[in-house]
């Protein structure tokens, strides 16, 4: 008892330092517009969180091709975001894949090696029925800001 006693009274004498976040939409010309009210990525302090990304163009048309073509696509619209956020695809902490055919799982991966071979981010991919725009791909990953 006397213990608790010393820890709350040691407890109640310690100055905790608050942290402030800053909270900031990112926004690139180099990657499709968001198509709803969202933004492309959040930064909060070093983290940034990047919307999901479908296979779109920046100038927000649909990319016509098989799985790989699109991937290319979306990596290099993650990239581009990662750009204006001070950070990069070695950066990224994880990556959420989303899939509407898990058949196309391994042409995916195929492109996807050619960016993480070295720098492996923790990863997750699922099959979901569907996704907006009636894509068949999207991806979202949380990435740091370069020191």
């Amino acid at each position: 008892m006397e213990s608790s006693k010393n820890f709350a009274r040691s407890a109640s004498k310690t100055n905790f330092v608050r942290f402030q976040s800053t909270l900031k939409p990112v926004r690139t010309e180099l990657a499709p517009p968001p198509a709803a009210s969202y933004s492309q990525a959040m930064k909060v302090n070093n983290l940034i969180y990047v919307s999901g990304q479908i296979p779109l163009t920046k100038e927000n048309k649909p990319v016509e091709g098989d799985i790989k073509v699109k991937a290319e696509q979306v990596i290099g619209n993650i990239n581009e975001i990662l750009k204006a956020s001070n950070s990069s695809l070695n950066h990224i902490v994880k990556v959420n894949i989303f899939l509407t055919d898990i058949n196309n799982f391994a042409d995916f991966n195929s492109v996807y090696a050619k960016y993480f071979n070295v720098h492996k981010p923790a990863r997750s991919c699922v099959a979901v029925k569907s996704l907006p725009l009636n894509m068949d791909l999207e991806v979202e990953v949380v990435a740091v800001e370069k020191n």
